[in-house]
């Protein structure tokens, strides 16, 4: 799951829990829903920031000198 996807869930369950009027969809609690759409949303957006954070940066130290360079 990536930043984007975690952001339409967190928003998707927003609209769930809080745009709709209650009892809109029959025998489903869309509350509930929501609230569970919004949790998987943020544990999926701290992961996604967690290994985006965490992925191996080289560093290049030093300068080529003319001597080093191959014409």
């Amino acid at each position: 799951m990536r930043i984007g996807s975690s952001i339409v869930l967190i928003a998707l369950g927003a609209i769930l829990a809080f745009a709709l009027a209650p009892g809109l969809i029959p025998y489903v609690n869309q509350v509930v829903i929501g609230y569970i759409l919004m949790v998987v949303g943020v544990l999926g957006l701290i992961v996604s920031l967690i290994m985006a954070a965490s992925t191996r940066r080289t560093v290049v130290h030093g300068r080529a000198g003319v001597d080093d360079l191959d014409v």
